[in-house]
């Protein structure tokens, strides 16, 4: 029989950089997780990435407090940013352009 699923939780977490802070801690604690296995599978499963990137993850609590996650890849504007070598995206947006990324 399969288990029930009580709830999905999506957040935003830096590869590598999972800890018991806002805002794992709160969003894993109100469902009953315990946050540091979270925390130490997550940071195991994206140790291969650039640490401090966002990943997004979605996360699936069952009834028994049990958890399984999905990571997702970063997003796009994070992406193309790194590539374009930019700290941040243009104040102006569509009026004043910032960089340029070709594809190879």
């Amino acid at each position: 029989m399969a288990k029930k699923v009580e709830a999905y939780i999506k957040l935003q977490v830096g590869a590598g950089k999972a800890n018991p802070s806002p805002p794992v801690g709160p969003a894993l604690g109100q469902h009953g997780v315990n946050i540091m296995e979270f925390c130490k599978a997550f940071n195991a499963a994206t140790q291969d990435m650039e640490a401090g990137l966002p990943v997004p993850v979605v996360i699936t609590v069952y009834g028994d407090r049990s958890f399984t996650f999905v990571t997702k890849t970063p997003p796009a504007s994070v992406l193309l940013k790194k590539a374009a070598g930019l700290k941040s995206g243009s104040a102006r947006p569509n009026t004043e352009k910032v960089g340029t990324v070709r594809s190879r």
